[in-house]
């Protein structure tokens, strides 16, 4: 009977140290909670799509002007292109020195061409001039010669008459469709009359070439000897070959038509 009651009392100090141990565990460590599901994020919203670069701000506008008469469409221009540049040129004159088909495209291709190292002779809306390119002298001494300005007399004779402020209002008039052959050129944020005024200021920088003008012929064409002549653009080396006098007379033209471009000044 003794044993019974020791061993009642030693099982009830047992449970009452686990007892304990129980609650001392349950004091260290926070109760459980129900957990709630995990929370879902919102999806991403999706990044905008980058802008669109902006088109270089137009420096020189052309100020669009109402016409009595609609303008064609670019591909059917020329007749009424011939009829207009009857007002600088006689007929003779259009039909000896220009390629009047497709001519806004020529003239548009051919003016982006000009600062650059190479241009498209198959593209130009003037015919080339007659005869050969003159030379003097032989391999140190080979140079252009001074005779040879003479081919190109008659060009710089027409440019240098017409009238700059009629020629500025015709290329005005037909704005539109310069400004079209251009986007379709390759620059559908471009501006056609900033590119030409840029080109106009290129040319103007052609040097002035003191002879005797010296020349090498590596292979079938041409070249200045003088490695700073030779990187010069297309447009300013057509310039040197034409002959001091003549580049000044031309020079002096683009500096007209230059103006008239430019009356109202640049837009920055």
């Amino acid at each position: 009977m003794k044993k019974t009651i020791w061993w009642l009392i030693l099982f009830a100090g047992l449970g009452l140290v686990a007892a304990i141990l129980y609650f001392a565990m349950q004091k260290k460590e926070p109760e459980s909670q129900p957990q709630a599901p995990p929370r879902r994020e919102a999806p991403a919203a999706p990044a905008p799509p980058p802008a669109p670069p902006a088109a270089p701000p137009i420096r020189y506008p052309i100020a669009s002007k109402s016409q009595a008469k609609p303008l064609p469409a670019l591909g059917e221009s020329d007749a009424a292109v011939r009829e207009a540049l009857h007002g600088l040129w006689t007929d003779k004159i259009l039909e000896q020195y220009f390629h009047l088909d497709d001519f806004i495209r020529r003239v548009v291709a051919t003016v982006d061409s000009l600062p650059r190292q190479k241009i498209a002779l198959r593209l130009m809306p003037l015919k080339p001039a007659a005869g050969k390119f003159l030379t003097t002298g032989k391999n140190e001494t080979l140079a252009m010669s001074p005779a040879n300005a003479a081919r190109y007399a008659p060009y710089v004779r027409m440019a240098a008459a017409v009238d700059a402020s009629k020629l500025v209002a015709l290329y005005v008039r037909f704005y539109p469709l310069f400004q079209q052959a251009y986007q379709d050129l390759g620059y559908p944020k471009g501006y056609f009359n900033d590119r030409l005024v840029e080109v106009i200021d290129d040319l103007l920088a052609a040097p002035d070439a003191q002879p005797p003008v010296r020349l090498v012929q590596p292979k079938v064409f041409y070249e200045f000897a003088d490695p700073q002549l030779e990187a010069r653009s297309a447009g300013q080396k057509i310039l040197m070959r034409i002959g001091r006098e003549n580049e000044s007379r031309i020079k002096s033209k683009l500096r007209e038509i230059r103006n008239e471009l430019t009356r109202e000044g640049p837009r920055t």
